[in-house]
């Protein structure tokens, strides 16, 4: 049995599919690659993929909508391509969840070093921390659809959402009782080292409790742990239908 770790390239130039493809291959991967979302989405229905290689400029459905598709649904890790490197798109496509972002041109040996760093990181997470899938979570009164990416409070209202807040509540619901740490917080978001971010999650956890009503100082839901980091308190229903009251 083949176990060298499937990789999928999205890219709508032909010659990068090819060069990539290619070059992966000789390198000890295996790797299919399509040209567009709805190519993408067959051939992970068809195949059990380890990374996924998006470019943002894809005709139709761009690469950022993709991701976000892609994050609300799994932990698969993603690394972006564009001809844009500004830092602009860098920071949207690490917001919509992707493990890295390299602009091109680029040179195939680094793809290849940031692909492996992706990877170790993705495995390097305790088993623990890996979470099942589903589509709904409630907590407190609270309703979260994981593929809508919408959260109603208990009183049914919409309380909109960013997508950093939206994949840290995620990781939260998915993960009651267990203390998690900024490294860890900052491997699920993020999937890699980024200094620009890390001292972010401080913040990103204060504006969720904000979203919840949640005062820091008296927290019902997300404690802070002296020195270790926080909790999701609250008892989580996960489902793949929403809960009746």
């Amino acid at each position: 049995m083949d176990t060298a770790d499937h990789l999928l390239v999205v890219d709508d130039d032909r010659d990068i599919r090819e060069l990539l493809t290619n070059y992966l291959t000789r390198n000890g991967f295996r790797a299919t690659a399509v040209a567009d979302g709805r190519a993408m989405r067959a051939a992970l229905a068809a195949h059990a993929f380890d990374l996924v290689v998006l470019d943002v400029m894809l005709p139709g459905e761009d690469g950022l909508t993709l991701c976000r598709e892609l994050r609300a649904r799994s932990n698969l890790p993603i690394l972006m391509l564009t001809a844009r490197g500004d830092d602009l798109d860098r920071i949207v496509g690490l917001e919509m969840g992707a493990d890295d972002y390299l602009p091109k041109p680029f040179n195939p040996r680094e793809l290849l070093a940031r692909i492996k760093a992706v990877l170790r990181r993705a495995r390097s997470l305790p088993d623990n921390l890996h979470a099942p899938q589903h589509s709904f979570a409630r907590f407190d009164g609270w309703t979260l659809n994981f593929d809508t990416r919408t959260l109603h409070d208990p009183a049914g209202e919409a309380v909109e959402l960013s997508g950093a807040e939206f994949r840290l509540l995620k990781i939260f619901v998915e993960r009651p009782h267990r203390v998690l740490n900024r490294d860890q917080l900052m491997d699920l978001l993020h999937g890699r080292d980024t200094e620009p971010f890390d001292r972010s999650i401080d913040v990103q956890v204060s504006r969720l409790r904000q979203r919840l009503g949640d005062d820091a100082r008296e927290a019902r839901l997300i404690k802070t742990v002296r020195g270790e980091g926080y909790v999701f308190t609250a008892p989580v229903s996960l489902s793949g239908e929403p809960a009746c009251d």
